[in-house]
Order: C-alpha cells, then sequence, then structure tokens
C-alpha cells in the first residue's frame, strides 16, 4: 500500500486492536463501490447540503441585519467585528464537535453519529429564527445567539467529515475523487439554497426584513431536517468501518493515536484548510460586508454574485475531483493554491471598481472557479491520508482546526486590518498570501494519495 506517511507500524496497530497480525490493510474496502451506493451518495449529499445550509444562511444574513438586531448599541465598524465574532464562534465550536464525533464516529460508526449532528443542527437553526433581538430583551439576545451559533458549529464539526467518510469509504477506488466531490459540492448547494433565501428576503421592504423577514430562512430548516432524517435512517453503516469491527480494528481513544502516529497528516491537512477556508470566507463572506459597508454597493449585487458563483461550483467542485482522479490530489491542490494567491490582488481590485458586472465576476471566478480546485478534490485526498481505524478523528482535528482558523476567523481578521488600516486592503492581501505559502509548502511534502486503497 502507498502511503503518503509513514505511521504506526502494522504491528503496533494489530496490538492496539486486539487483533494478531491485523493492519490498516485489513480493513480496507475492495475496489468496487459498495452495495446500495447510490443511496448513501443521495443521503451523504442531502444531509451535508442542509448542514451546510443552516450553517451558511446565517453567515449570509448576519453581516446585512444583525448588528442592528443584536448589536444596535455598537458603531458600524465596532458592530461589523462583533457580527463576524459571533460568526467566528460556529468555527470555534467545531474542532470540539470533531473531537467529540470523531471519537464516537471512530468507536461506534458514522451513521449514527450523521443522525445526532443533523438533527442537532435543525433545532439550533430554528430556535435562530425564533430568537428575540436586543429591543426585546436586551444583553440577553446576543447571549442567546452566541449559544445557538455554537450549538451550529459543534454539530457541523461531526458533519462535514462524516457524511464526506460515508460516501469516499464506499466508492470504487478509480472514483474517489469525484463521489468525494459530489459530496462536497453540497456545500456550494446548500449555499444557493441559502443565497436565493437570502435574495429573496433582502428584497423585502426594511421594515419587514429587520422585524419578520429575516427569520424566514432560519425557520426552513425544520423542514429540511425531518426531510433529512428520513432519508438517513434508510443507509447502512460505512463498509471500511464494518471492515474494521470485523477484524476488531478499533481504536481505543482515537484522537490519542492521532496525535501520537499521525501528527504529520494532521498538520497538512491543517495547513491547506487554513489556506482554503481563508480563500472562499474572504471571497463570499467578508466581501459581503467589504462591498456594502465600506464600498457602498448595493447589498443584492453582492449577495447575486455569491448565488452565481456557488451554482457554477456545484458543476465545478464535483468535476476538479474527478480531475484528480486522473491527474492526481496534489497537482490540483497546487494549482489551486497557486491561483489564488495570484488572484487575491485583482478581486479585490475588481471590487473597489464598484462596477456591478467587475464585482460579481470577481466573486464568481474566486469562488465558483478557484476554490474548487482545491474543495473538489480534498474529500478524497484527507480521507487517503489516515487509515481508517483513526480516519474520522484525524480527518476532523486537521480539517476543523483548519478551518476555525483560517476560515472562521478571516471575516473578523480581515475587517480589523481594514479598520487598522483605515480602509486599507492591502494588509488582507498579505494575510492571505502568507497562509497560502504554507499551504503551498504543507501541500509539496505530502506524497500522492490517489492509487492508495481505503
Amino acid at each position: 500500500m502507498s502511503q503518503p506517511f509513514e505511521t504506526a507500524p502494522a504491528a503496533a496497530r494489530a496490538a492496539s486492536s486486539g487483533a494478531p497480525g491485523a493492519s490498516s490493510n485489513a480493513t480496507e474496502a475492495p475496489a468496487a463501490a459498495a452495495p446500495n451506493f447510490g443511496r448513501v451518495v443521495a443521503a451523504s449529499c442531502f444531509g451535508t447540503a442542509i448542514e451546510w445550509y443552516d450553517f451558511f444562511v446565517y453567515g449570509f444574513l448576519a453581516p446585512i441585519v444583525f448588528d442592528r438586531l443584536f448589536f444596535p448599541q455598537l458603531d458600524s465598524m465596532t458592530g461589523m467585528i462583533a457580527v463576524f465574532a459571533t460568526f467566528a464562534v460556529g468555527f470555534l465550536a467545531r474542532p470540539i464537535g470533531g473531537i467529540v464525533f470523531g471519537h464516537f464516529g471512530d468507536r461506534i460508526g458514522r451513521k449514527s453519529i450523521l443522525l445526532f449532528t443533523l438533527i442537532l443542527m435543525g433545532v439550533a437553526t430554528t430556535l435562530i429564527g425564533l430568537l428575540p433581538t436586543y429591543a426585546m430583551v436586551g444583553v440577553w439576545a446576543p447571549i442567546m445567539l452566541v449559544t445557538l451559533r455554537f450549538i451550529q458549529g459543534f454539530a457541523l464539526g461531526g458533519e462535514s467529515v462524516g457524511g464526506l467518510l460515508m460516501t469516499v469509504e464506499g466508492a470504487p477506488a478509480h472514483l474517489r475523487g469525484l463521489f468525494g466531490g459530489l459530496i462536497q459540492a453540497a456545500g456550494p448547494t446548500s449555499i444557493v439554497g441559502a443565497s436565493l433565501a437570502i435574495v429573496l428576503v433582502t428584497r423585502l421592504p426594511e421594515d419587514d426584513l429587520l422585524s419578520w423577514g429575516w427569520r424566514l430562512p432560519f425557520l426552513v430548516s425544520l423542514l429540511l431536517v425531518a426531510l433529512g432524517t428520513y432519508v438517513r435512517l434508510k443507509v447502512e453503516e460505512s463498509p471500511s468501518f464494518k471492515a474494521a469491527e470485523q477484524h476488531r480494528d478499533i481504536a481505543k481513544v482515537p484522537v490519542a493515536e492521532v496525535l501520537t502516529n499521525y501528527w504529520r497528516p494532521t498538520l497538512v491537512t491543517f495547513f491547506i484548510c487554513l489556506a482554503e477556508t481563508s480563500f472562499f470566507y474572504l471571497v463570499a463572506i467578508f466581501s459581503l460586508s467589504y462591498g456594502t459597508k465600506t464600498l457602498g454597493l448595493p447589498r443584492n449585487v453582492m449577495a447575486d454574485g455569491v448565488l452565481y458563483a456557488n451554482i457554477l461550483a456545484m458543476l465545478t467542485i464535483p468535476a476538479f475531483g474527478m480531475l484528480s482522479d486522473k491527474l492526481g490530489r496534489r497537482p490540483m491542490f497546487l494549482m489551486g493554491l497557486a491561483a489564488t494567491a495570484l488572484f487575491i490582488y485583482p478581486f479585490f481590485l475588481m471590487m473597489g471598481s464598484k462596477e456591478t458586472a467587475l464585482v460579481v465576476l470577481a466573486i464568481v471566478i474566486g469562488a465558483g472557479v478557484i476554490h474548487p480546485m482545491m474543495f473538489g478534490p480534498e474529500g478524497s485526498f484527507f480521507s487517503e491520508l489516515f487509515d481508517t481505524r483513526v480516519r474520522f478523528s484525524g480527518v476532523s482535528l486537521g480539517k476543523q482546526v483548519g478551518t476555525v482558523m483560517g476560515g472562521g476567523l478571516a471575516p473578523m481578521i480581515a475587517a480589523s486590518l481594514l479598520a487598522w488600516s483605515h480602509g486599507q486592503i492591502w494588509p488582507v492581501i498579505v494575510y492571505f498570501l502568507v497562509l497560502a505559502a504554507m499551504a503551498l509548502i504543507s501541500t509539496l511534502l505530502v506524497r500522492e494519495t490517489r492509487h492508495r486503497t481505503m
């Protein structure tokens, strides 16, 4: 088996699992697709899309109205930073959710974790839609908002990896990039849904938007989660995990084993996610606030740009995933990282032009073409870095911490840099280029993984 890193010796893993002579090879899935694989793909895509919808509808709506609803006592710039701080809380909760759900996902299986995270996310999102505002209950409003945002992030910490593993572990070996990309495409699919919801409610009169319109996108979650739960009850457990159970190759404390024997692939996952998510949240989330608050652009122009970008990403993400099955994971990531570094400055130039067509095009290129070059192969690439016994925990730890330090903090850091520089954008560009350089070095240190059996 070709591995990207040398991990614990097979004998050591066998000793820890209690199965004499067992190794990670014993728990690998066959090259052919698992039985009922189509149902697994459909359930994973649908459930993952619902959870990402719940998470992103907050990110899109918060910069537009939450400063007035939950932080009216702050000035415009400070209110924007406060809104992005609550946005970041959801990301700060993701590593905790990733560790907790990763542990049980590696111990008891992927399916039960996915059912629990779906319901938890739906309840939190629905309750956000029912929250009283600052004008109603004062400081308790932002406190409740932050609490529910934390629960959202905690649930997504398990979902964002679990649904992916259910699919990749059962996919044909030569199509893991494609099917991993399909699950990744559930993200922009949900963003399209969230964007459509935001486009509709932001066309309401200002008074209606602030009084009741903002609640509607959150309340829709209740119906979606009910449907998602029904679909997920129909799928079987991952074949890789069932094989691991059969061979008694289950880690006792998966995260401890990750930190001891799999720290290198975990660091690689972290640095790649750090840059990848930062780029996306700068061009698709921070740009909403930057465009409307700093540049004075109409909010519907920004929302439309994000919508068009993600419609395109629904196609480009699985396409780049499939291309990684042919060219390899590393070449796709290297091309994507190079493209982000080259485009970040032109992106803000196009934004600064205040020309509607250029602003929309900038967002479409960034979030619809360049980001998918990395996001498409990511699902298969990260999964291939780890053995089955610790895969949920390993991918979760690297991905969630990287996403927190990258995407979760990027809008708040960018807003703070913008305030520090009195509206100049160059510190934001330098900040991202440093992250891209670290990810580029990490990718160069990894061996190709696409031929590895799982």
